[in-house]
């Protein structure tokens, strides 16, 4: 069963990022040793999709370099 898209956003901000606005369902997070943004676009009780869970995967793995 896939992760919603309430727990890759807290994800997120446990790892450090922080959340630079967005619109209607796409929230966009930025961390300072991270070059590009994280999007992740659905309703917080969505299931995740495949392409959100690698991109947050990458994204806190490269903000711990």
């Amino acid at each position: 069963m896939p992760p919603k898209v309430r727990n890759l956003i807290h994800d997120l901000e446990k790892a450090g990022f922080a959340k630079r606005g967005g619109k209607s369902s796409h929230r966009k997070f930025v961390h300072p040793k991270v070059a590009k943004p994280v999007v992740i676009s659905g309703n917080l009780g969505d299931d995740a999709l495949d392409y959100q869970q690698k991109a947050v995967t990458h994204a806190i793995e490269e903000s711990k370099r």
